[in-house]
């Protein structure tokens, strides 16, 4: 037998059709800041830090021994949990069950949607001018044409002149935003759906920072002064790893037309894309308990006041960032001169070119570190 190839039927090598993993990047000025001799500050990755909430451990062992396979749609708890929790905190009304679908992490829908949609040559995928990089990976391993649009002046009704419909089949929203932690208001979301609406374009959502409002409270695509109260033509993208510190439960799930999320079932249960049994009732639990995220947006809202405080203090210029667990930050030069400056100290940022070229004169500063290292990132932003 042959050696398996890499490459696409084309001839193209498969990696050729992504980026370069921008992380990858990074890794020289990790180094320099993990010299520090007080040790790195890593601000650069918003992952969770803090513990997984006790009443969720408690039902994921609770649901340890679970011999049997799980479904690709989750228990009937499951859903239920998940309809619960978007009517009671995205006010999104008359839900079913078909109306819900679990996913392996956002990140993972994200990259494959456009492929499970069945999106390739001549189709667009749109997504923010600056956004999550995984938004246009995904566009590319369909073969489909990823295009950005910019956000603001999009959502402000100037959608005419900023996004040619033709061809476009997904747009991405995403509110509050990463990088920026720009939200998006209720009117701005209602002339964004009604544009595709009218244009037969369909709308996901990537709304995982909705819990993590500060000068802002997000609104989701699927409230009814934004949809009208109809689920035609948008998905909502939510995630238990911000809001829960789940990043390592991998638990995510869609909520929206009934007609889209039943395609996606479909396909899914080819695919085996199953959440684990264990983390389907861990789910479940950290749906039904809001204790836990009060007291998690306390500990995120203490460490982004004194990094906030400490940056604007150093020279830093804040922008945006009303919500998410992030700030956008600029000292008006090149991102990559911010970046190298910090990790002398011993500090890590993102690149605010990782997001899109307009971020290039931006860093993105995670607050997710623990309240020792916040600590460490304020005396040293002070030297």
């Amino acid at each position: 037998m042959g050696a398996v190839s890499s490459r696409h039927p084309s001839g193209e090598p498969l990696s050729d059709r992504l980026p370069v993993f921008p992380w990858d990047r990074l890794e020289p000025y990790k180094a320099t800041a993990a010299a520090h001799a007080d040790g790195i500050v890593d601000l650069s990755v918003g992952t969770p830090v803090d513990p997984v909430p006790a009443v969720v451990l408690q039902a994921l062992t609770d649901a340890a021994d679970s011999p049997g396979y799980p479904t690709v749609w989750g228990t009937a708890a499951l859903r239920d949990a998940l309809t619960g929790w978007a009517a009671d905190r995205l006010g999104a009304r008359g839900l079913a069950h078909t109306n819900v679908l679990p996913v392996v992490g956002s990140k993972e829908l994200v990259a494959w949607l456009p492929t499970q949609l069945g999106l390739g040559a001549g189709d667009k995928v749109a997504y923010p001018r600056l956004a999550y990089p995984t938004y246009e990976v995904g566009a590319r391993l369909a073969g489909a044409e990823p295009v950005v649009y910019d956000a603001e002046t999009f959502a402000a009704g100037a959608a005419g002149t900023d996004l040619d419909p033709a061809g476009l089949k997904l747009l991405w929203l995403n509110s509050p935003s990463n990088p920026t932690g720009r939200v998006l208001t209720a009117d701005e979301l209602r002339r964004t759906v009604a544009w595709a609406r009218e244009h037969g374009v369909l709308v996901f959502s990537d709304e995982c920072y909705v819990e993590l409002g500060w000068d802002a409270d997000p609104v989701s695509v699927l409230h009814p002064d934004v949809c009208g109260g109809s689920y035609d033509g948008i998905v909502a993208v939510h995630s238990l790893s911000k809001r829960s510190n789940l990043a390592g439960y991998r638990s995510a799930f869609l909520v929206g037309d009934a007609a889209v999320l039943g395609e996606l079932l479909r396909i899914r249960k080819h695919g085996g894309m199953m959440v684990a049994a264990p983390v389907q009732a861990a789910t479940v639990a950290a749906l039904g308990d809001t204790a836990h995220v009060a007291e998690q947006r306390a500990r995120y809202a203490r460490r982004r006041t004194a990094l906030r405080t400490a940056f604007e203090a150093a020279g830093f210029r804040i922008e945006h960032s009303e919500a998410s667990l992030y700030l956008w930050a600029t000292r008006d030069e090149p991102c990559w001169d911010t970046v190298g400056d910090l990790a002398k100290r011993g500090i890590l940022v993102a690149p605010g070119e990782f997001y899109g070229a307009a971020g290039e004169r931006f860093v993105r500063i995670a607050f997710t570190a623990t309240d020792e290292r916040v600590e460490a990132a304020v005396r040293r932003l002070a030297d």
